[in-house]
């Protein structure tokens, strides 16, 4: 879930895309609050919230780059390579291949058909970018990459189902 929340400045044009949002600086920042807390059991959650800008926009920001160092700096970084590329495509499905296959290992996808509260939370990536990506006409991202989009959508729509339930129960025990 963390991994997702520099894209929020897609809600809101004045931020600008890959900016502010996007900063480890800024990141890091944030976090000082869970470190101070939580140690070392705090730094998964830091590296899911920062691999977002330090790989995903990284390769993938095409022209644009990531401010990585704002408010240090503006200088805008990464390997420029577009999403439209034949190389964006082949990196992203091994990503999404990897992925799957450490779910499988750790059998850690059965808990996408499991009744957790928490699941709902899938619904911030499932209603913020899997589905607008889906539903956008053009189509935003190559077809070749429509497949994990697909699956991401499918699981976590089942998670989300599931977990309605057990949501229902909490809000009637009240």
């Amino acid at each position: 879930m963390l991994s997702i929340i520099p894209d929020a400045d897609l809600l809101f044009s004045f931020i600008g895309h890959r900016g502010p949002t996007h900063s480890v600086l800024v990141m890091l920042a944030a976090f000082i609050p869970f470190f101070a807390v939580y140690g070392k059991k705090a730094v998964p959650y830091f590296l899911a919230l920062a691999q977002h800008a330090l790989i995903g926009d990284y390769v993938t920001s095409g022209t644009m780059g990531v401010q990585l160092f704002w408010p240090l700096t503006n200088q805008s970084y990464g390997f420029g390579i577009a999403i439209r590329t034949q190389t964006n495509v082949a990196l992203e499905w091994i990503a999404f291949l990897a992925a799957v296959i450490i779910m499988i290992k750790t059998r850690d996808i059965t808990k996408f058909f499991q009744t957790h509260k928490s699941n709902l939370l899938l619904s911030i990536p499932t209603f913020t970018t899997l589905l607008p990506t889906l539903a956008s006409f053009p189509l935003g991202v190559p077809l070749w990459l429509v497949p994990p989009h697909i699956f991401y959508t499918l699981i976590f729509s089942i998670a989300i189902i599931l977990a309605v339930p057990s949501l229902s129960r909490c809000l009637s025990a009240r």
